[in-house]
């Protein structure tokens, strides 16, 4: 598949070798996104916690990758020893698992860099390093194959002249490049297929304004921006046909955690008689999480919702409920587009063969 020189650029973060003295992560401040487009350098292990803590890097498949770069990052900081390092990747795992609690990307990055370090614990730091390097290395390129084959399983449920809802970011910014609901629509692009894809704007952070919209435009796909209350409308009037949003985490039955706002979206497309598709990665799916009503949801500062891009918009006192993620139950989805292939119906028995095989 050829892929638009434009996306090969958008890679939200990287490791460069060549920032003295060991490398560094850098990634794309996506907070400063669509008006600036500023890089930063992390060198220090609370560099890389806050900028995941912080949405400077964000999406649940390159936070996993952010956090295992910044294991190597953490331990050069530390400058271990022989004897030393095998502890510290302990500490710099537990430290960055402590950023966000929602996306499941985080803790599977972590959990292959600590049961790559066990099975390296006899070696030299020197040694054990560039393997570790290596490891984080594939889980980036793991990542990145796996968004691509996301999007050749899905492509063919974009509709010919037709309209798709999105929510949030899950494109190229949200992984290590294409993304996972965007890379259906990417996939469906460079076969010439005709649509439009209608993007929530996303409140309070408003990643689809700021992130999608923006992506989407770089890649030439025709673009409609709309606030999140107007998605209603659009599946009434019949501009939208189906609805494709990334996740952050799925349950073993289906329930799937993403965006604030992703829940509101399937029961609209419930009551309009519209297709729902989730995509994601198996790094996505938790097995030992039953159903959604155990998934951890994130609650963050209440001066997200009092305040747009730093402008207050509400009382300083009001009481605010900022929950950054909602479950949407297994019922509203129609199918979970994998780099399997779309597993539908969502049912558990479904889940846990798509994922056997």
């Amino acid at each position: 598949m050829t892929v638009p020189r434009q996306l090969e650029a958008i890679r939200p973060l990287w490791w460069n070798p060549d920032i003295a003295p060991h490398g560094a992560l850098e990634l794309i401040d996506q907070t400063r996104l669509p008006g600036e487009t500023v890089c930063l350098t992390c060198t220090t292990l609370q560099s890389v916690w806050d900028a995941i803590k912080t949405l400077q890097v964000r999406g649940a498949p390159a936070i996993g990758v952010a956090a295992a770069y910044g294991v190597i990052v953490g331990l050069d900081e530390r400058s271990p020893t022989d004897e030393t390092w095998p502890d510290l990747v302990d500490k710099a795992c537990d430290h960055l698992a402590t950023s966000r609690p929602t996306a499941v990307n985080l803790f599977w990055a972590l959990g292959r860099m600590r049961n790559h370090a066990r099975r390296l614990a006899d070696q030299s730091w020197r040694q054990a390093r560039i393997a570790l390097l290596d490891e984080a290395h594939r889980i980036r390129d793991e990542d990145a194959a796996m968004c691509r084959a996301i999007g050749e399983a899905g492509q063919h449920l974009v509709p010919e002249n037709g309209g798709i809802i999105t929510h949030c970011n899950a494109g190229a910014l949200a992984t290590s490049e294409y993304g996972t609901a965007l890379a259906v629509m990417y996939a469906a692009h460079h076969r010439g297929r005709k649509f439009t894809a209608y993007v929530d704007e996303t409140r309070p952070l408003l990643q689809g304004s700021r992130l999608t919209a923006w992506e989407l435009q770089q890649a030439g796909i025709n673009t409609m921006l709309i606030c999140d209350n107007m998605a209603a409308v659009m599946m009434k009037e019949g501009k939208a046909q189906i609805v494709i949003t990334g996740a952050d985490r799925i349950a073993a039955n289906g329930d799937t955690a993403n965006k604030i706002g992703t829940y509101g979206l399937a029961v609209l497309a419930a009551a309009h008689d519209l297709p729902f598709y989730v995509a994601a990665p198996s790094s996505t799916f938790d097995l030992a999480l039953k159903d959604g009503s155990v998934i951890p949801i994130e609650q963050r500062d209440p001066s997200e919702v009092r305040t747009v891009m730093d402008r207050q918009t509400a009382p300083d006192d009001v009481p605010v409920c900022n929950p950054a993620f909602d479950v949407t139950p297994a019922r509203l989805i129609t199918g979970i587009i994998t780099e399997k292939g779309v597993i539908s119906p969502v049912t558990t028995q479904a889940i846990q063969t798509a994922l056997q095989d």
